[in-house]
């Protein structure tokens, strides 16, 4: 007989936990709930100037100041995860309770309590309600993976389901939305359209949460989310502090994605784009093109991530993706200066180029966030084993927290390039002249700031030493630790 094939865990010496493929597929339709949320609440500033009679203008002071609150709340959900302890577990309750606290904020806001004089403050206290319903129900997703398995071959495996989920909700929401609701409103965004797409939206999304709560039943007990701590002490402030002051890999972390983050918010403003395509190119079509083509190629690219990062961790993983996305970035940086990029738009050679380098930059980038989705996984069995506590909201949380503080910055960065080329009084618009101002400002947004991020991202990972061969010994840690309190 030849030579017996041996498992991940008798190579590794540990025990992984593995979740089964129709579980992880289960909690992967978690996408259709932050997904159907996700297209309705991009129309939130219709509802707020049909439904309560706001300015345009300040509806992007509102809903800039909300993300900020939303930022916020992320690491206070980390003191109710702590302190949830029911007989029908902790994860289910979260996951039905914050989405009942959304799905009844966002019902009011785009139907039942449009049109009925409530203004400002009307808009403003439900947007509030349905940001600490969907922190409450996103954050306990976040910490569902991590729970359910801690096999470093299988947790990139989980986020490419995500990632096909993650595409494919808002495409087909944006046919049926756009091409079948919309024209039965009369082909505007009126009250009857919004009333009609939020009932859609929150179907899809009641119908994901159950689905994730049946996939996630097996490991909503204790012994899946409590820690190795025996003091089980309520979670405190100075204990939030403390993970972000002593845990490395998450500052490590913080400061690598954050940075990406906040390129990737800035050059996807869609001010930027309209440079870009609209006017250095000339052919807005472009994008959407590029949109509807790159889907397939980017789940191929996250399996391809995913098989990567489970063979060598998800902290080399993500090191040769950021260098993989620099070099493709810069090379395009080069194309756009060599070239004149209106040939791009006349459906030449030009164009496949541009096209080819444009899927192998985002395939790329979803590598580099395949890795990153499994390294915040590492970060919280890490946190386990150094402190003792298993509460996954706190280090996402305090992630998410600094994130979405930096992040929230894309906007101001990129409407104050646009006015330091000219752009004061008015908005670039699609065949505006293409001025050495307008590309060069394009150019270091949209390729320099990414460019930017990865050589952060580069660096901090210098200093991170949480690779797989330390997280092996990790899970030897906590395993023993497990095996030794169950003893007691």
């Amino acid at each position: 007989m030849g030579k017996e094939k041996r498992t991940q865990s008798e190579i590794d010496g540990v025990q992984y936990r593995r979740a089964k493929l129709w579980q992880i597929i289960l909690i992967s339709c978690n996408s259709l709930v932050g997904m159907s949320v996700y297209s309705l609440i991009g129309y939130a500033s219709y509802s707020a100037n049909i439904g309560y009679g706001i300015a345009t203008a300040l509806v992007g002071v509102i809903l800039t100041c909300t993300r900020i609150l939303d930022g916020v709340t992320d690491p206070m959900l980390a003191f109710v995860y702590d302190r949830v302890e029911t007989r029908f577990g902790k994860l289910r309750v979260l996951l039905v309770g914050g989405f009942l606290i959304e799905a009844v904020a966002l019902w009011a806001m785009f139907d039942f309590c449009s049109g009925k004089g409530l203004g400002i403050v009307g808009f403003v206290v439900l947007y509030v309600i349905y940001v600490i319903g969907y922190t409450i129900t996103n954050m306990t997703a976040q910490t569902l993976a991590p729970i359910m398995s801690n096999d470093p071959k299988q947790r990139p495996t989980i986020s490419v389901w995500s990632t096909a989920f993650n595409y494919m909700v808002p495409m087909i929401l944006m046919v049926v939305l756009n091409m079948v609701v919309l024209p039965a409103c009369g082909g505007e965004f009126n009250q009857a359209f919004l009333s009609t797409a939020c009932r859609i939206c929150l179907a899809l999304g009641a119908v994901g949460i159950v689905l994730v709560c049946i996939g996630i039943s097996a490991y909503d007990k204790p012994e899946f989310y409590n820690g190795i701590d025996q003091k089980k002490e309520p979670l405190k402030v100075k204990d939030m502090l403390e993970v972000l002051k002593d845990n490395r890999p998450l500052q490590c972390y913080i400061a690598a994605a954050a940075s990406d983050k906040l390129a990737q918010q800035t050059a996807s403003q869609s001010v930027i784009g309209t440079l870009l395509s609209g006017i250095i190119i000339g052919n807005m079509g472009i994008s959407t093109i590029l949109t509807v083509i790159g889907m397939l190629p980017s789940i191929i690219f996250a399996v391809v991530g995913a098989k990567y990062a489970g063979k060598h961790g998800a902290k080399k993983a993500i090191v040769t993706w950021t260098w993989i996305s620099l070099i493709i970035g810069a090379a395009m940086f080069g194309f756009f200066v060599i070239i004149d990029p209106k040939l791009i738009a006349e459906m030449g050679p030009f164009m496949i180029i541009y096209v080819l380098f444009t899927l192998a930059w985002n395939g790329a980038k979803m590598c580099v966030t395949t890795a990153n989705t499994s390294f915040m996984a590492d970060i919280i069995d890490y946190e386990l084993d150094r402190s003792g506590r298993y509460v996954p909201a706190v280090v996402t949380g305090t992630y998410s927290l600094i994130d979405k503080l930096i992040s929230s910055f894309g906007a101001v960065i990129a409407t104050g390039a646009v006015a330091l080329i000219g752009y004061t009084t008015t908005m670039p618009q699609p065949g505006d002249e293409a001025t050495p101002a307008i590309f060069w400002m394009t150019m270091a947004v949209y390729f320099g700031l990414p460019i930017l991020g990865w050589i952060c991202t580069i660096v901090a990972m210098k200093f991170c030493h949480l690779d797989r061969a330390e997280m092996v010994e990790v899970q030897k840690r906590i395993e023993a630790k497990k095996n030794a309190l169950k003893g007691e």
